[in-house]
């Protein structure tokens, strides 16, 4: 398996593979220089049949550790606007932008920070990879740096939030009979953790999560 990083992902990901091949070549991945830091790299987790794909930015510290999407304090967040807005989680399925923790240490501590583009863009044809196995019929974008990923730097989470949108054209990925996921943004779930007014932050993001559940209704 290729060493550089210099082509990002594309030399790691087998072609034809289904949601477990591809997990187990991300485990290698050399794409970018992320993974000399990283615990381990956390891929994408949920059903294979989802029709919800859940996109967020990257790992935290907790999911770097655990090797698992969303289990720290952003994933109860998540959990709970899920539960609240009629989805079930288990039919869903839930990943990142960027597959390894990018950090900084303050004493013990790993302080996340944000991946840049060549980051993102070096990640990419995993995210390809598994929008092209599942086919979802609806996809949130949890916060800025996944929404754009998909829509590109122009887009503003403030402007769009909450609105279906059709999914934008992506390099490598083919859309089964041509039709699109609608796509929903809303604030990553660490937002709410993060503001002084909790409770109108988690409002804001719940009501984006039940227009998101009301497209999936309407889809399937």
């Amino acid at each position: 398996m290729a060493e550089s990083t210099a082509q990002g992902a594309a030399a790691f990901v087998p072609s034809g593979a289904d949601l477990s091949e591809l997990r187990a070549a991300a485990a290698s991945c050399r794409g970018c220089e992320l993974y000399k830091h990283a615990t381990q790299t956390v891929f994408g987790d949920g059903d294979a049949d989802a029709k919800l794909v859940l996109l967020g930015e990257m790992p935290g510290d907790r999911e770097d550790r655990e090797g698992e999407p969303f289990v720290g304090p952003a994933g109860r967040i998540l959990a709970q606007g899920l539960e609240e807005a009629g989805i079930d989680r288990s039919t869903s399925y839930v990943t990142n932008v960027v597959k390894h923790f990018k950090f900084s240490e303050r004493g013990k501590r790993r302080i996340h920070e944000t991946p840049n583009r060549t980051e993102i863009v070096a990640c990419r044809p995993w995210l390809v990879a598994e929008l092209n196995v599942l086919q979802p019929e609806v996809l949130v974008c949890l916060g800025a740096t996944a929404a754009k990923a998909l829509f590109g730097s122009s887009f503003r989470i403030t402007r769009e939030r909450g609105t279906l949108l059709p999914a934008p054209d992506l390099e490598g990925v083919r859309w089964a009979g041509g039709d699109a996921p609608a796509v929903v943004a809303t604030v990553h779930p660490s937002a709410v953790l993060r503001s002084d007014d909790r409770a109108a932050m988690y409002g804001g993001f719940l009501s984006d999560m039940r227009v998101a559940a009301e497209a999936l209704t309407g889809r399937v």
